[in-house]
């Protein structure tokens, strides 16, 4: 019989030398310490480099701008909890308490954290070179289908996601503000009437602040079946 980690292990295509790699990647800061946020740090870095090196290779005639992009759209927190759901980290996620019983298992922002810890785990127990191979493994599909054309936006998505769905448009709303009036900080809120989100955007202007928050608005719902 396979257990849980092997299971894991299996879909990954990664057998870990010390499971302890593992078992921390998976353990949510509601647990205690050590949790997985240290990891999380080191593997969003080695996800970006091998991606970012990936999607350079295959497209010369792409400008930094156009790669910068591209390279967002592979790593944004939407699609790293894609990739968590397909291997199933959510089945074993170690959480404290209230985030079992809130359904933090299933949230995507928890899930594309353990997907970053795990990339982390990888790199500490095989280096760059297994984690390089795991990742373009999963991301396969995803990089033979990328398409160079300008993605888009955030809020243009939201907008075209909510109109499917005959839902009311997003609204945003300026919260609070920062700093000098040369340099402020804009903190906006994104929220839909009729569903029960509301996210916050930061940013040095308030139109990258209104693309955060609707981008953390699209991570919020993509589990939502309405």
């Amino acid at each position: 019989m396979i257990n849980q980690s092997q299971e894991l292990e299996n879909k990954l295509g990664y057998q870990f030398k010390d499971s302890t790699f593992l078992q921390q990647a998976l353990c949510h800061r509601s647990v205690g310490l050590p949790s997985n946020e240290r990891l999380e740090f080191l593997g969003d870095s080695a996800l970006n480099f091998i991606i970012a090196a990936e999607i350079f290779s295959q497209h010369p005639e792409c400008e930094e701008g156009k790669l910068s992009r591209l390279r967002a759209n592979l790593v944004n927190g939407k699609m790293l909890a894609e990739l968590a759901v397909e291997i199933g980290i959510s089945n074993h996620l170690q959480l404290g308490a209230g985030e079992k019983k809130s359904g933090g298992a299933h949230r995507a922002s928890i899930l594309a954290d353990a997907f970053e810890a795990i990339v982390g785990a990888i790199y500490l127990d095989g280096g760059i070179d297994s984690c390089k191979e795991v990742i373009l493994r999963l991301y396969q599909s995803r990089l033979a289908d990328l398409s160079i054309s300008e993605p888009k936006d955030p809020k243009t998505t939201l907008q075209e996601l909510m109109q499917s769905k005959k839902m009311p448009l997003p609204q945003y709303e300026i919260i609070k503000t920062e700093g000098a009036a040369h340099a402020q900080t804009f903190h906006v809120q994104c929220q839909v009437p009729g569903l029960d989100k509301k996210t916050i955007g930061i940013a040095l202007s308030r139109r990258q602040a209104e693309q955060d928050a609707a981008e953390k608005f699209l991570i919020e719902i993509m589990d939502l079946k309405f």
